[in-house]
């Protein structure tokens, strides 16, 4: 990684006192640019609040997070023929990192929930979407939501690398994660408090080391 993204985390896991997560994030950040540089996305999925900060990591991937992630200008050049609309694109765009909520489509969701039960509604996304190039990010304050859990089943089962963000235990989750961020606290609201520095991080390091010098 670049010394760029070493400090990052170094002082972002001792300004939240969460040095202890120093090797997970590292972990996670390498095998996730792995995949991500071979064509690979980023698949997330939690409830309730959860549900909201996977839109959140989505958001900070699919644009410029702390970085303008402008285009080249070869990029440019294919707008071009547009015309005005052509011009404004090549200079509005950026570059993303590709990343897909699964909470985001209500057909898709209500349409699982009708045929085959709630707790297969991210597990058929998952099904239908991931690939052994493909990062899946599922989020539980207890670990042991089940909708998630079987989700993460799914991608690990196609080969996709799998990361858990919990709390309490960890539960199901930190047993199937292949890197499982387990905050220590108990109560929900403390757990997604500490989960937004890791998940921030986390989408600060990918930018960074894609996009940063």
């Amino acid at each position: 990684m670049k010394a760029t993204t070493e400090r990052l985390i170094r002082e972002t896991l001792q300004r939240n006192q969460m040095e202890y997560f120093a090797d997970e994030i590292a972990l996670a950040v390498k095998a996730s640019l792995t995949r991500i540089k071979a064509g690979g996305k980023v698949l997330v999925c939690g409830n309730g609040g959860s549900a909201a900060d996977s839109g959140h990591i989505v958001g900070e991937l699919l644009k410029g997070f702390c970085l303008p992630r402008k285009l080249t200008d070869e990029d440019k050049k294919k707008f071009s023929a547009l015309g005005k609309d052509g011009e404004r694109l090549a200079e509005k765009l950026q570059y993303g990192i590709p990343a897909v909520a699964l909470t985001g489509s209500e057909p898709i969701s209500t349409a699982v929930m009708n045929d085959n039960g709630a707790e297969m509604v991210f597990a058929q996304q998952a099904f239908g979407l991931a690939t052994d190039k493909d990062i899946f990010i599922g989020i539980s304050t207890s670990g042991n939501a089940e909708n998630v859990s079987l989700a993460m089943q799914v991608a690990k089962a196609v080969g996709a690398f799998s990361i858990a963000l919990c709390g309490k235990t960890g539960g199901r989750l930190k047993e199937l994660a292949d890197v499982a961020f387990v905050v220590r606290e108990n109560e929900t609201y403390k757990i997604q408090e500490k989960h937004l520095p890791l998940y921030h991080l986390y989408c600060l390091c990918l930018e960074n080391e894609l996009f940063g010098e």
